[in-house]
């Protein structure tokens, strides 16, 4: 049994990794302020003697003696870090830094969760690992793409300075159960819109694409990258190499909603990426064949479904 520590654990991606980290026979030590994360996601697993929840702002120093650290503190959709955008980049930075030095004083392996927003606006497609990005550094989404590249700086630099054993991981997006119906996310914001029958918003002309991998992929890629050799530090894309447009992802939700929406037209946010596809060769080569398993027809079945319930229960 490992003791490992999760920040941002009761968030929509902490809490299926706690779930996991859990049912693998670990002790989990859940670390959130709830500024995005929400208690709810994580209240049934209270009641484990091997979970405790901690409220706590990874901004300031945390104390405790683990063997793991899963640092995935910061809020994630556009919605929530162009909200407080200092707060955003605090969390990045000083986040990193708090859980590096612990994971010096403790000799603790620490996993970093970065980004596909590394990348920025991608010059090259598919992006590959060694791709340096093409980001605005004071565009209203640098507080996010920026303070995640500082932190796989200061991964990298406590790695080769103080001998920390780090891993990073660069997260495409993820969709699934136990998202927030307001995040601002393109999966949840259409599935919303369709359940309700108000017109689906495209932004642009829907010919942008994005890569959607389910939750459960994801965590998989996380816990097999956490546990992967010493000498390989990343960072790695996680991701589904599988390209949608946002016409075809909103068709798609159209269809399996059976919803009478229709899609309506507004013009694109500033720096929003036209492509993105994640080159997981490397994965699939240093993490025993990781690739995503679930299509996303699947994925959205689940995700509608667990949304149609959620509406229905906050109605």
């Amino acid at each position: 049994m490992k003791r490992i520590l999760v920040t941002g654990g009761a968030g929509f991606v902490g809490s299926h990794l706690c779930e996991r980290l859990l049912n693998d026979g670990n002790e989990v030590i859940c670390l959130d302020n709830y500024f995005t994360g929400k208690k709810s996601k994580i209240v049934h697993l209270l009641n484990n003697p091997y979970f405790e929840l901690v409220r706590h702002d990874v901004t300031m120093p945390y104390f405790i003696e683990v063997d793991e650290i899963y640092n995935l503190a910061c809020p994630a959709s556009p919605v929530h870090y162009q909200y407080n955008p200092i707060k955003t980049i605090k969390t990045s930075v000083m986040g990193a830094i708090n859980m590096l030095g612990l994971a010096k004083r403790i000799k603790a392996k620490i996993l970093q969760a970065s980004t596909s927003e590394v990348y920025g606006d991608p010059e090259i497609h598919p992006q590959t690992e060694d791709y340096w990005g093409h980001v605005n550094p004071i565009g209203i989404r640098s507080c996010y793409d920026e303070g995640k590249r500082c932190a796989e700086s200061l991964f990298v630099n406590y790695h080769e300075q103080n001998n920390v054993n780090i891993k990073i991981i660069r997260i495409f997006n993820t969709y699934g159960p136990k998202m927030e119906p307001d995040d601002g996310r393109v999966v949840s914001n259409f599935i919303v819109q369709a359940l309700q029958g108000r017109d689906i918003t495209i932004f642009g002309d829907g010919m942008q694409t994005r890569s959607f991998q389910y939750v459960s992929d994801l965590v998989e890629g996380m816990v097999r990258m956490m546990n992967s050799p010493d000498d390989f530090h990343g960072p790695v894309n996680i991701g589904n190499p599988g390209e949608f447009t946002m016409l075809e992802l909103a068709q798609n939700i159209i269809d399996l909603t059976g919803t009478k929406s229709k899609i309506v037209y507004m013009p694109l946010p500033q720096d929003d990426p036209t492509q993105r596809q994640p080159d997981i060769s490397l994965a699939q080569e240093k993490l025993n064949g990781w690739e995503p398993k679930v299509p996303l027809k699947e994925g959205l079945i689940k995700t509608i479904n667990y949304f149609d319930n959620l509406l229905k229960e906050t109605k």
